[in-house]
């Protein structure tokens, strides 16, 4: 019986143009450029707007929301279901609320500019996805999950979702760590073989 290798199965039509077309970087486009000013004004309003004061300037807004989260905890309706992550919330972000709330502001403004622009898109999006699902873990829906779906969309678009960006000029020169002979594959081999160097100078 002849065995069906799983790389020899087709992929539809239809997701070869959505995800790896410059034809369809149009789409990407839109949803890049919004999802990116929704993170970039987010960001802003952490630091120069309303919210700066909870965030920027003391990062209250931190504490208070972790506080609400493990409040969120207990009770037949608990909102936050996670034993770890409400630990997680009481013994790390609460202590650290003031660097922490600076963190937040300043990577979600690294965010947004990253997908408006089309710079590492792909990486730009996964960074959003971690922050959404801190806001889901803790218990805040709101936008999130329409977030967390395009940010999914543009993670498995990275190919060309920033090719009407700086990707476009950027990805093809840098290449990939798994393409062989590209600037990437050269520096993740470097760093390796270094990495290896210090391990046997360490047990020489």
């Amino acid at each position: 019986m002849e065995t069906t290798h799983i790389d020899s199965i087709g992929e539809p039509r239809l997701a070869r143009w959505l995800f790896a077309s410059p034809g369809s970087s149009w789409i990407w486009l839109i949803v890049r450029v919004w999802l990116g000013y929704e993170w970039l004004h987010a960001g802003l309003s952490k630091i120069f707007g309303a919210e700066g004061a909870g965030f920027w300037r003391g990062g209250l807004a931190v504490k208070g929301f972790a506080e609400g989260a493990i409040a969120q905890s207990h009770g037949p309706n608990a909102q936050v279901s996670y034993g770890w992550w409400v630990a997680f919330l009481r013994n790390f972000v609460i202590p650290n609320h003031v660097w922490i709330a600076k963190l937040v502001a300043v990577s979600e403004i690294a965010v947004g500019l990253a997908l408006i622009l089309g710079l590492f898109t792909g990486i730009a999006a996964l960074g959003g996805l971690a922050l959404n699902f801190t806001y889901v873990f803790s218990g805040a829906v709101s936008t999130n999950p329409v977030f967390i779906i395009l940010g999914v969309l543009l993670v498995l678009a990275w190919r060309n979702a920033g090719y009407l960006g700086i990707d476009g000029y950027l990805l093809p020169r840098l290449g990939t760590p798994w393409q062989a002979g590209s600037p990437l594959s050269r520096l993740a081999h470097l760093g390796r073989h270094s990495g290896r160097t210090e391990r046997h100078s360490a047990t020489a």
